[in-house]
């Protein structure tokens, strides 16, 4: 969707679409599904974040849409739960699986285990072997970090910084972001230390409060997404840092206004919306054999306080 208002729904243009044909009838559950009613979606969850709370309303609001029906499950970022959503998916008969997963090193297990039930699965935000899955997705983490280390590559303009990272969990998305940052680092900007704060905001200023104390002279700090850079900037003001600059990832409406107000320098717009409504979007056009992209990328776009007002909207306000 167009990067407009944020005053419009975030689906509002999605409706019937017509390149899916929707009429007035439901689709067609695949043969997982055990019966000949509408297609049965489920959509296993990488955990609660804001990100993953508002993928899964996009996801519910856009089947809902589209005359699918919907189940929900949340992995709680712990890879045997997701296992063990991918099993209760398969006992529930449903037509296809959508996997937000908490780790890429999960997923041989969990698209292994819905082959043998045949039960097509569909990623959100990372890809696999295409042979394995109906599609996906993709966010280009690497593309994301890498964002942020030209922004603050920008700002420093060849002086000698110092960095800190604030990572998320160990594995999947957080170090594809992070290695993007600190690979696409100029010469002159030193990350001085790297800590994970498991995605958890109490925990992000936990880590923030120790890093800015032991390397006084930070000048940027990159975290893995909004929620920790909220709690990341708290613990510098404390610590009387407030020059720190903080680049971040999302575009969610709190995020932005971080931005206006200065407490945030930069953050990549990563939109769950978009992504939700595209992942049911695809699912059902390639079970249908429609045309469409089978590996498809999610926009991302760096936002900063000057273009804050027209960011990508990042999360449907109902479903």
């Amino acid at each position: 969707m167009p990067g407009t208002a944020r005053t419009r729904s975030a689906l509002a243009v999605f409706g019937l679409v017509a390149g899916l044909g929707l009429g007035g009838c439901g689709f067609e559950s695949t043969p997982a599904s055990g019966d000949d009613g509408p297609l049965v979606i489920g959509f296993v969850n990488g955990g609660s974040t804001q990100f993953h709370t508002c993928l899964r309303r996009a996801v519910v609001r856009t089947a809902k849409d589209n005359f699918a029906k919907i189940i929900t499950g949340d992995s709680h970022q712990d890879a045997t739960r997701e296992l063990s959503n991918i099993e209760d998916m398969i006992a529930r008969k449903v037509g296809v699986i959508i996997i937000q997963t908490v780790s890429t090193d999960a997923l041989e297990k969990d698209t292994a285990k819905a082959r043998s039930a045949h039960i097509p699965v569909f990623l959100t935000s990372v890809d696999a072997d295409p042979s394995d899955i109906l599609g996906a997705v993709v966010v280009d983490l690497k593309e994301v970090g890498e964002l942020d280390a030209e922004w603050v590559a920008d700002a420093a303009a060849g002086r000698q910084v110092q960095v800190g990272v604030v990572a998320g969990a160990p594995g999947a998305a957080s170090d594809l972001l992070v290695g993007g940052f600190t690979k696409a680092l100029p010469a002159n900007a030193k990350v001085v230390a790297d800590q994970p704060g498991m995605f958890d905001a109490a925990k992000a200023k936990s880590v923030a409060a120790g890093m800015i104390k032991a390397h006084p002279d930070l000048d940027y700090a990159f975290v893995a997404n909004e929620e920790m850079a909220f709690g990341v900037r708290k613990a510098f003001d404390a610590a009387g840092a407030t020059g720190v600059k903080i680049v971040t990832v999302n575009g969610t409406d709190e995020g932005l206004a971080a931005l206006k107000d200065g407490r945030f320098a930069a953050t990549v717009s990563n939109s769950a919306a978009d992504m939700g409504q595209l992942a049911v979007e695809n699912t059902i056009a390639l079970l249908r054999d429609e045309k469409v992209d089978k590996i498809a990328k999610a926009r991302i776009k760096l936002v900063t306080k000057d273009d804050a007002d027209i960011a990508p909207v990042y999360c449907p306000t109902d479903e």
